[in-house]
């Protein structure tokens, strides 16, 4: 079986390289170590040192050189809108206060579904709609992007540089 031996950050390879694509959800593509199923059936191993979100666009570079592209699977998501964007940057605020994994677009959030979240939302005037939708979060603003043989520095957060 192969091994996964870098992770080439979305941007920084030809996508039109590669000869292999993996798709998952949120869930399937935020791991430390996974044997990774191809659009092929090939598998091939991930074996990471500390667990993290690979990215749409990112690339799976194998021992023999072949490069996987990432692709996000739609899943359900909570779209949160607001009044106007410096309403929405204040959702933004709460949201990110608790942690969560979100997405950021120029008028909208989009959250993984949980009531409470949504409840706390429409309690400061937002608006939650259910979305089928790929879902690539931001990173956090600590962890290098980094190859898989290498280590990260500690942080639990992953960069999205």
């Amino acid at each position: 079986m192969q091994r996964i031996i870098e992770i080439l950050p979305a941007g920084s390879w030809p996508a039109a390289a590669a000869t292999e694509i993996f798709v998952a959800d949120y869930e399937g593509r935020h791991r430390r170590r996974m044997v990774v199923c191809l659009q092929s059936e090939e598998k091939v191993l991930l074996d990471l040192e500390h667990a993290r979100l690979l990215h749409a666009g990112d690339g799976l570079k194998l021992e023999d050189g072949r490069i996987i592209l990432v692709k996000s699977l739609p899943e359900e998501l909570m779209e949160v809108t607001a009044a106007n964007s410096l309403h929405l940057l204040r959702l933004a605020w709460h949201i990110g206060n608790r942690h969560l994994p979100a997405a950021i677009e120029e008028h909208r959030i989009l959250i993984r579904r949980d009531h409470v979240i949504a409840d706390m939302i429409r309690g400061l005037g937002g608006h939650v709609h259910m979305v089928m939708a790929a879902f690539d979060p931001e990173s956090g603003a600590y962890a290098g992007r980094i190859g898989a043989h290498q280590h990260e520095n500690g942080h639990a957060h992953h960069s999205h540089d």
